[in-house]
C-alpha cells in the first residue's frame, strides 16, 4: 500500500510541479545559458534503486574554468554569482523531476551518490539501495554535507528501516522550511562534499 501511493504520489506531484514551475525552469535556463555560455545541465552517473546506475539530471552551477595546468579549478572558483543563487534555494534540483517521471528517484530517500563508490559500502551501508533515492531526505534534514559521511548512512539506513507516510511527509515539510530559512539543508552552498573512502570493516 505504502510504495503503491509512494509511487503514484511522485509521478503526480512531480507533474504538477513541472507545470507550475515551468516559468522558473525557463527562466533559469536562459539565465544559465547567458550567464556558463555551455550546457546548462549537470548529468552525472549515480546509483539508485538496486544499485542501478543512472545519470541524475541537475541545473549546471560551475563553469568549466581550468587552471595554468589545465585542470578544473576548485569547486568554490568555479561556481558562479547565480549558480550559487540556485544553490542556495535549491532550484538546481528542479531538472531531477524528469528523473522521478522516469522511475530513477523518488521525492523523497537517501540521496544517490556517485556510482564510483560502489565497491566502497559495508554490508549495513548497502540497505540504502533498498529503496528510490530521493532528491531530498532524511540524511539532508539532519545535516546534509555538515555531517560525515557515516553519519550520513546511518541516517539513511534509519530512514529505509522507518519509512512511511507519516516521515516522508515530515521530511518534506522539513525540506521546505530549511530552503526558505536558508539552514543547513543548503550548508554546502559553497562547497562540495569530499570524497568517500569507504570503511575500515568492509
Amino acid at each position: 500500500m505504502y510504495w503503491f501511493f509512494k509511487i503514484l504520489f511522485d509521478y503526480i506531484f512531480a507533474i504538477i510541479l513541472l507545470f507550475f514551475l515551468s516559468p522558473i525552469f525557463l527562466i533559469c535556463s536562459i539565465i544559465l545559458f547567458i550567464d556558463l555560455k555551455e550546457s546548462i545541465f549537470f548529468l552525472q552517473k549515480r546509483q539508485g534503486y538496486k544499485g542501478k546506475v543512472f545519470r541524475i539530471i541537475k541545473f549546471k552551477t560551475m563553469n568549466n574554468n581550468l587552471d595554468e595546468n589545465g585542470n578544473l579549478r576548485s569547486d568554490s572558483e568555479r561556481l558562479t554569482t547565480i549558480g550559487s543563487f540556485i544553490r542556495k534555494y535549491s532550484i538546481d534540483e528542479l531538472p531531477s523531476l524528469f528523473n522521478i517521471l522516469l522511475g530513477q528517484m523518488s521525492f523523497v530517500g537517501p540521496r544517490p551518490i556517485l556510482a564510483e563508490y560502489d565497491k566502497l559500502y559495508n554490508i549495513e551501508q548497502r540497505k540504502r539501495f533498498n529503496v528510490k533515492p530521493g532528491i531530498t531526505g532524511w540524511a539532508q534534514v539532519n545535516g546534509r554535507n555538515a555531517i560525515s559521511w557515516e553519519e550520513k548512512f546511518d541516517l539513511d539506513i534509519w530512514y529505509v528501516n522507518n519509512r512511511g507516510f507519516i516521515l516522508d511527509f515530515k521530511i518534506i515539510l522539513r525540506t521546505i522550511l530549511k530552503i526558505f530559512i536558508n539552514d543547513d539543508v543548503n550548508s554546502s552552498m559553497n562547497n562540495t562534499m569530499s570524497k568517500f573512502k569507504g570503511n575500515e570493516n568492509n
